[in-house]
């Protein structure tokens, strides 16, 4: 029986720690933005996330593309590490998501 518990406790804490390693966030996504890419973008969070469609962010994201983008827009300053977690703050408040972000 102890056997099982450890066994189901290893594959428990392992699960949770690839999801959430494996995850990108919104608010970690627009505090990156804002701290470290909008004066380089030269527009505001809002501004960047509007615009493009959802759609539109993911068939960038889908075919690699974001980064090349990203960069184009932003003068190069964009990090691979940060990518995720701009998409999911651009998809998020993409043009067509009726959701607006405070900054």
């Amino acid at each position: 029986m102890k056997k099982i518990a450890g066994i189901a406790l290893t594959t428990m804490v392992g699960l949770g720690l690839l999801s959430t390693a494996a995850m990108a966030d919104v608010a970690k996504g627009q505090k990156l933005y804002q701290k470290k890419y909008k004066k380089a973008c030269g527009v505001s969070g809002a501004k960047m996330a509007g615009s493009h469609t959802q759609d539109e962010w993911e068939e960038m994201k889908d075919e690699g593309k974001l980064l090349d983008y990203l960069n184009g827009k932003c003068g190069g300053q964009v990090s691979p590490d940060h990518v995720e977690h701009l998409y999911d703050f651009f998809y998020e408040y993409g043009s067509d998501s009726g959701n607006v972000p405070s900054c």
